[in-house]
């Protein structure tokens, strides 16, 4: 029953994050830094609290399968992908978090003077892009290690 939970958890996750590279971030980068910062603020609040609790469940419950008797390689796999689902809690967390909740913070209409040199955009996309890379990567070590179980 476990194994079912964790595919869909880091699944849905992962599938999120690869929609924010191939679709939001791109076009939030081409924005002008007003229509950015309204644009940022609407999208970040849509993943709450729907993206923290997969990739926490996908923690737990990878961490769980490592010590469920499906055999070494599926419990190392299962180890791994746990490990690149927390790294990604980690970043959210330490970089994307951050970011979001100060942009939340802007008013559009009255940007402050130095935005230019504080454009979070470079920076957010940079680990935005590793968080979707740790979670589809730990997705596909999690669909691995279904497939030795079975």
């Amino acid at each position: 029953m476990l194994i079912p939970v964790v595919l869909l958890c880091n699944g849905l996750a992962a599938g999120v994050l690869m929609g924010t590279l191939l679709g939001g971030w791109p076009l939030l980068d081409t924005l002008s830094a007003t229509d950015y910062v309204h644009a940022h603020a609407f999208f970040s609040t849509r993943y709450d609290p729907f993206m923290p609790i997969c990739l926490v469940v996908t923690v737990v419950v990878d961490g769980t399968l490592v010590f469920a008797n499906l055999g070494t390689v599926s419990s190392a796999l299962f180890a791994v992908a746990g490990l690149l689902a927390a790294a990604t809690v980690i970043i959210s967390l330490t970089k994307n978090v951050p970011v979001n909740r100060w942009v939340r913070t802007l008013d559009p209409a009255r940007l402050p003077d130095d935005f230019d040199e504080r454009d979070p955009r470079r920076h957010w996309g940079v680990w935005n892009r590793a968080r979707a890379t740790f979670t589809t990567a730990a997705l596909l070590a999690n669909c691995v290690a279904l497939g030795l179980v079975l």
